[in-house]
């Protein structure tokens, strides 16, 4: 009898996971009340198979939030995205994480496959703008800006972004034929935040401590690391020694990843200024905008838009930040506007083809091909692209929080 009980929460908990069902979708497929799939997924899953039950109730949670407005879906894929960005600070990881979930959630919602997996590329960019991101910091490095401005300048331009997406899903869902479900209880929606606290926590003690003066951004980052290691291991009980050994070969090879990008752009760097070329092209640039800053930015963006197709953004801001910041200077912009500016447009590049990061890890979790991802990019590009005409010549729209 317990064997049949736990081989049916094993079923249960599979079900779930890759249909992105509902409770009460589930009871009536396994002929069993909705206490029943709870207690199933809550406790006796969680005793055989802990994984899979932490991955059942994340999706029955998305499953909850907003599922009772059309088009719903989308808005939780784009918000989640902007939550997990304020964590992670990283476009891919972002896709990565949260994509095993929402792009089959989406489909179910009634989205194609196409624009599920391009919005769910599309939100994961954000990462990249909304601090604490790492691009800001490898930006500030280069260009010598404070970091803790930058991460304040993100917000913003990265809500935008944020905004934009929920703007071109809803008009996108007018001509899908979209799934509306029950709206979800306050009991149901309280005992989702409950569970979903602890992770929530840490964008607010990152952010809060480095604009209280607490900690330092490179402070905050070991202050995340503990942070996260508490939580997963005694509070979400995710992480055991095999995923520990696996999250550290995974730093490893990100950081030596981006120690040999920085030591080819040093490289750079320095072949520039030993043939003085830096000074050649900052003359050349200011010849052709005649002082303009609204010419300036054209030629920034339409470069970093192109470049960001290609290259990854830590190797597009080694090799460009110091070309554009003299200039800029020169031209009395701000330093951290240009910093937000350049991101925003490498933050597209990131879902932009043939070589958006995003894309790519997008295709691969929803199982489409790169041709079928275009068609559904569009409508997430052109939203974004005005973001980024706002962003670049409206200022304050970066530089209103900055001290």
């Amino acid at each position: 009898m317990r064997e049949d009980i736990e081989k049916r929460a094993l079923e249960i908990g599979h079900y779930i996971v890759e249909k992105s069902a509902t409770v009460r979708q589930t009871a009536s497929v396994f002929r069993v009340s909705k206490s029943t799939v709870h207690k199933d997924v809550t406790e006796r899953l969680a005793q055989v198979n802990p994984s899979l039950a932490a991955e059942t109730r994340k999706v029955l949670d998305i499953n909850k939030s907003e599922r009772h407005i059309r088009g719903g879906m989308a808005m939780v894929c784009v918000v989640v995205s902007c939550f997990f960005a304020a964590i992670s600070g990283s476009g891919p990881a972002t896709v990565a994480a949260l994509g095993l979930i929402m792009i089959p959630a989406l489909v179910k919602a009634g989205y194609p496959a196409s624009f599920s997996c391009a919005l769910m590329a599309a939100g994961g960019a954000i990462g990249v703008v909304i601090p604490p991101s790492i691009t800001f910091v490898v930006y500030g490095s280069i260009a010598d800006a404070s970091i803790t401005d930058l991460f304040v300048a993100g917000v913003v331009p990265g809500l935008l972004m944020g905004l934009g997406l929920i703007v071109a899903a809803m008009l996108m869902g007018r001509r899908m034929d979209l799934k509306v479900l029950p709206k979800a209880s306050g009991k149901e929606r309280l005992a989702a935040f409950k569970d979903a606290f602890w992770g929530l926590l840490m964008p607010v003690i990152i952010l809060g401590g480095i604009y209280s003066g607490l900690f330092t951004p490179t402070e905050a980052a070991a202050v995340s690391v503990f942070y996260g290691l508490i939580v997963g291991v005694f509070i979400y009980h995710e992480i055991d020694f095999k995923k520990m050994k696996d999250i550290l070969v995974d730093s490893c090879s990100t950081t030596a990843t981006v120690m040999f990008i920085t030591m080819g752009a040093t490289l750079f760097g320095y072949v520039l200024t030993r043939a003085r070329l830096d000074l050649a092209i900052k003359d050349f640039m200011l010849n052709i905008t005649g002082g303009s800053t609204v010419i300036f930015f054209i030629i920034v963006n339409i470069v970093l838009l192109i470049a960001g197709c290609f290259l990854d953004s830590t190797s597009a801001l080694y090799i460009f930040t110091p070309l554009f910041a003299p200039v800029a200077l020169q031209l009395g912009i701000d330093p951290i506007h240009l910093g937000t500016v350049m991101i925003v447009n490498l933050a597209i590049g990131l879902f932009t083809p043939p070589v958006g990061v995003n894309l790519y890890v997008a295709c691969g979790i929803g199982d489409i091909k790169i041709e079928e991802i275009t068609k559904g990019i569009i409508p997430c590009l052109l939203a974004e692209l005005v973001v980024l005409l706002l962003v670049t010549y409206i200022p304050s729209l970066s530089l209103m929080f900055v001290g």
